[in-house]
């Protein structure tokens, strides 16, 4: 259900962009890769179970300890920093990489 809903959302949104834009849906439009926007987590809003969902080798325990890295420390400026949380390595950053967004 969520996930229905998280696609609807980005659907209307890409939809009322075109409708909005100044070429209509005629003129050439900005490509955007839809399963990217779905698959990705923003890592300074996310819920600990929105971030075990999200990214490959995080658990809920490891999530929380980021939600309470970014409460002590304040949002992320960069993905990088991610690697300050205990049990998030290099490994672990690298491979959620792409999913990651602040």
């Amino acid at each position: 259900m969520k996930l229905t809903y998280q696609l609807f959302t980005v659907v209307f949104a890409l939809a009322f962009s075109l409708f909005l834009s100044p070429s209509g849906f005629a003129g050439e439009v900005e490509s955007t890769d839809v399963s990217q926007v779905i698959l990705s987590v923003n890592v300074n809003s996310a819920s600990a179970d929105e971030l075990a969902e999200k990214l490959d080798g995080v658990g809920v325990a490891r999530a929380e300890l980021i939600i309470r890295y970014r409460k002590e420390h304040g949002p992320f400026t960069s993905i990088d920093q991610l690697l300050n949380v205990k049990g998030i390595g290099t490994a672990t950053l690298d491979k959620n990489r792409d999913v990651i967004r602040l």
